[in-house]
């Protein structure tokens, strides 16, 4: 799935009913993908590969457990050096894809 400036590389779910999701950031930004899972309409295991890894990190903690239509309220939007988009922006972007 193509979105506008990022890709769903994958979207599976497995017998257990974990929905992972890999996708490829915007080369606007300084990931090259982020990978989350959906367990029972929560995120979970939010990485990023690439990009400022102790924020991003960061970023994954904060999320892990979280709603993601409240992932996507809190980060929409979030603008990294007049980019117009950042590494949290396109998890939403992501997100909103997917939901």
């Amino acid at each position: 799935m193509i979105g506008d400036d990022f890709r769903i590389l994958s979207d599976k779910t497995n017998a257990e009913g974990v929905r992972h999701i890999t996708a490829e950031p915007s080369q606007l930004v300084c990931s090259n993908q982020i990978d989350f899972d959906i367990v029972d309409g929560k995120l979970h295991n939010v990485k990023y590969i690439r990009g400022c890894e102790g924020n991003l990190r960061a970023i994954g903690r904060l999320l892990e457990g979280l709603e993601p239509q409240k992932a996507v309220d809190i980060l929409t939007g979030v603008d990294c050096h007049g980019r117009g988009t950042s590494c949290s922006d396109q998890l939403t972007r992501v997100l909103k894809a997917v939901l």
